[in-house]
């Protein structure tokens, strides 16, 4: 009798994405699906990670720039305060 999991299985987990012009491929086909999704997304991290550097992209980003330019002041009215009597 054979052992089923001694069988030369495909991968459960494979994919494929593309950074700029360059494609690469990452698949896991050791262990169980859980397993499997784990070595894949340490190896898709490790290519970003290589694509990042190779490529110079800086890692920090900010969500909103750092001048605001005055037109945008321009077209806010300012706010009257209250008088107290």
């Amino acid at each position: 009798m054979e052992d089923p999991n001694a069988t030369s299985l495909p991968p459960l987990v494979k994919a494929t994405f593309q950074l700029g012009s360059e494609s690469y491929s990452v698949m896991a086909n050791k262990g169980d699906l859980s397993e499997q999704l784990v070595s894949m997304k340490e190896q898709s991290m490790s290519v970003l990670k290589e694509y990042l550097t190779k490529h110079n992209v800086p890692t920090d980003v900010p969500d909103e720039p750092d001048e605001v330019s005055s037109e945008d002041d321009a077209e806010i009215p300012p706010v009257k305060s209250k008088k107290r009597k």
